[in-house]
């Protein structure tokens, strides 16, 4: 026998499925545990030394259902519930 290419056609049952939260093939079905999210622990798996992991999946990747509309809010103050004023027209030079 071989290290190598004949050893490796032998490999042919799984050790990761698709996790159900993050949907990478990332879920150990022995350990019952994510490698890449860390499902089923509440938190998110997230480490300082994976920079760019955190950047991958972190605030602003997704749609932003809710904080793309925020910025505009702010600059109204948060209102809600009132009509706008109608725009006073310029008065015609011609």
């Amino acid at each position: 026998m071989t290290k190598g290419t004949s050893s490796f056609g032998k490999r042919h049952s799984k050790t990761h499925t698709t996790c159900r939260r993050c949907g990478k093939v990332s879920f150990h079905l022995q350990k019952k545990k994510c490698s890449s999210c860390g499902y089923p622990a509440a938190q998110m798996r997230r480490y300082q030394w994976g920079l760019k992991a955190l950047r991958r999946r972190t605030q602003g990747t997704g749609r932003m259902r809710y904080m793309k509309t925020v910025a505009r809010r702010f600059k109204n103050g948060f209102r809600e519930g009132t009509q706008a004023a109608p725009k006073q027209r310029a008065s015609a030079a011609n």
